[in-house]
């Protein structure tokens, strides 16, 4: 089994706790709020989630060693996804964030919930995330 932070590992539990797709994509709604906003002045093409089918944008900060996400979506459920992947790596070091794999989205019963282009999006959200994390390490 796959070591996961704490904060991941109560979210995991949660969405596994709920056997019903409809509800957990409604508790992937309510985790919208979980980002912090990236203001759409801020939107680049830098900031852009490529292979997302919504307006998607993240960009990441590394401040004082720890890793810090801010993102921002022209939909909802979008947005909540970002909150499952903030949650994920929000307060980590880059060394720890980058040992967060994929799989915790599967393991958590996410994946099974979207339509195959939102997982391929999450996807690709996931994947940005962690080039611009590695990035930072360098």
């Amino acid at each position: 089994m796959t070591f996961y932070p704490a904060a991941l590992q109560e979210l995991i539990e949660e969405f596994q706790e709920v056997a019903d797709k409809r509800e957990r994509l409604e508790m992937v709604f309510e985790l919208a709020d979980e980002v912090m906003i990236l203001p759409a002045d801020q939107w680049s093409d830098d900031t852009r989630i490529r292979g997302c089918q919504s307006e998607a944008h993240v960009l990441i900060a590394v401040d004082e060693g720890l890793v810090h996400m801010v993102g921002a979506a022209d939909a909802k459920l979008v947005q909540g996804l970002m909150g499952v992947l903030s949650i994920a790596i929000e307060g980590l070091t880059p060394a720890q964030a980058v040992l967060i794999p994929v799989d915790f989205a599967e393991d958590m019963g996410l994946l099974n919930s979207l339509t195959p282009s939102r997982s391929n999006g999450f996807r690709n959200m996931y994947d940005k995330v962690m080039d611009e994390i590695r990035t930072s390490m360098e």
